[in-house]
């Protein structure tokens, strides 16, 4: 899939415009395009920014000045030749305009200083902080620090593809549960991305642990994730599978169907 073919995808993706058919092409899409994934964060942050910014309108004191010079002017033509008239109201009519648009210009270039310089920071802060993440969740010796490492994800309001890795290594491949948990927690509260959505399904195969397998599809029925539905089938006719967790599987299919 080409660029410009992808990023018109993706806005509309974005917007809610999309097909079901296109949605998963779309989702597959970024479950196994890193490059695409960091497309999609880019063009949300974007759309999200425009959204969010106020309208640009004339203040009352322009538009009341706009106003009197204009009848001034027509007044004042009125007893001249129409050919004259048209310049001169062109002429007020542009003047103000420029006014406007200067005024709307130099409002728009502070705007995006501004946000570049609060990105700025906050890139800065993320960075700092999927640092200390990383550093905590390497730490072979500590459990209870990994436990910390997991746990400071779940305050971070936006994520990254090395954060998201790191929490799913955490998750499927940590020998303590605590941590896998912990790890389990702070992937759910960035559940409605899809490469997330995508590895918390397909981490329901590999988890052995009982308390994982029960938080984990609660989690997934909770997501309405119609992509565990055969892997919670499996589980329910596993004879080595504990009770527990085939009755949880089983009761995730009949809220799922």
């Amino acid at each position: 899939m080409n660029k410009e073919t992808l990023e018109t995808l993706l806005i509309d993706y974005i917007d809610g415009r999309l097909t079901r058919e296109e949605r998963f092409q779309v989702e597959q899409e970024l479950v196994k395009n890193p490059e695409a994934f960091k497309l999609y964060e880019q063009l949300k942050e974007v759309i999200h920014a425009m959204d969010q910014s106020p309208k640009l309108e004339p203040s009352a004191i322009l538009a009341s000045s706009f106003s009197k010079q204009l009848q001034d002017e027509i007044a004042a033509n009125k007893k001249t030749n129409v050919f004259f008239m048209q310049p001169a109201f062109y002429r007020v009519a542009a003047a103000v305009a420029l006014l406007v648009i200067g005024g709307g210009m130099g409002y728009w270039i502070s705007k995006y200083q501004r946000q570049q310089e609060q990105l700025a920071v906050i890139q800065k802060q993320m960075e700092e902080t999927k640092l200390m993440m990383m550093s905590m969740l390497e730490n072979e010796q500590s459990a209870s620090q990994r436990v910390l490492g997991a746990t400071v994800a779940l305050k971070l309001d936006k994520t990254d593809q090395d954060i998201i890795n790191a929490l799913r290594t955490a998750l499927n491949e940590d020998p303590n549960t605590n941590v896998r948990l912990a790890a389990l927690d702070a992937l759910n509260k960035f559940n409605k991305e899809p490469y997330v959505r995508s590895l918390l399904i397909s981490s329901l195969s590999s988890q052995k642990d009982p308390n994982v397998q029960i938080a984990l599809i609660r989690i997934l029925v909770e997501m309405k994730a119609q992509g565990a539905v055969k892997e919670l089938q499996r589980i329910t006719t596993d004879d080595e599978m504990l009770k527990e967790v085939k009755d949880e599987a089983h009761a995730g299919l009949l809220k799922l169907s």
